[in-house]
């Protein structure tokens, strides 16, 4: 039911947010050199790697790490590069990945292919069995703000207590989050 969901929605989503993806690609195309969606490996369900792409945000050359490694984050950020993250406009591409069955809407954000520490402590607890999502429990509960041991607690509850109605209290409270832009730091 979860998948049949995610395809449902990811279809009404293109529909909706049809002319707002044209907009943000044309405006990311027009304020910086470089290609419209930046890719980026990422850690799928079963450990599983998958090219996951994001509108993009950062100019070309920034090192492929978490953004909170980088020694000045904001140094790195195109033009419309901190509109694009603060509004969570540059998340929108990650439809596809919904679409691919890669991702769902709702589960754990999915790790970059080089953060062992995250990807280590989601195994020793089991987060690894999930498929990454749009959002999930701990965005809703700090987002950047988190530390990373944090972060694993929070899936770790995802997955004991996850539900179709906890997975719709989350989309609702994404919503909410992504309107007033809480616990964005970069």
């Amino acid at each position: 039911m979860k998948r049949a969901f995610d395809l449902l929605l990811a279809l009404l989503a293109l529909c909706v947010l049809a002319l707002p993806l044209l907009l943000v690609a044309l405006a990311v195309r027009l304020t910086s050199p470089g290609p419209i969606l930046y890719w980026s490996n990422r850690v799928g369900k079963n450990n599983s790697i998958f090219s996951m792409p994001k509108f993009r945000s950062m100019r070309i050359g920034t090192p492929a790490v978490a953004t909170h490694l980088l020694a000045n984050p904001d140094s790195y950020l195109t033009p419309i590069g901190s509109f694009l993250r603060k509004s969570s406009l540059d998340e929108l591409p990650q439809l596809w990945s919904i679409l691919k069955g890669d991702m769902g809407f709702v589960g754990p954000r999915p790790a970059l292919f080089n953060q062992h520490d995250l990807v280590a402590l989601r195994t020793e607890r089991g987060v690894h069995t999930l498929v990454p999502g749009l959002t999930g429990w701990a965005q809703i509960h700090g987002r950047d703000e988190l530390p990373i041991p944090a972060k694993v607690e929070l899936d770790a509850y995802y997955l004991q207590h996850q539900s179709f109605w906890m997975d719709l209290q989350i989309l609702a409270k994404t919503f909410f989050k992504v309107v007033r832009r809480d616990g964005i730091t970069h």
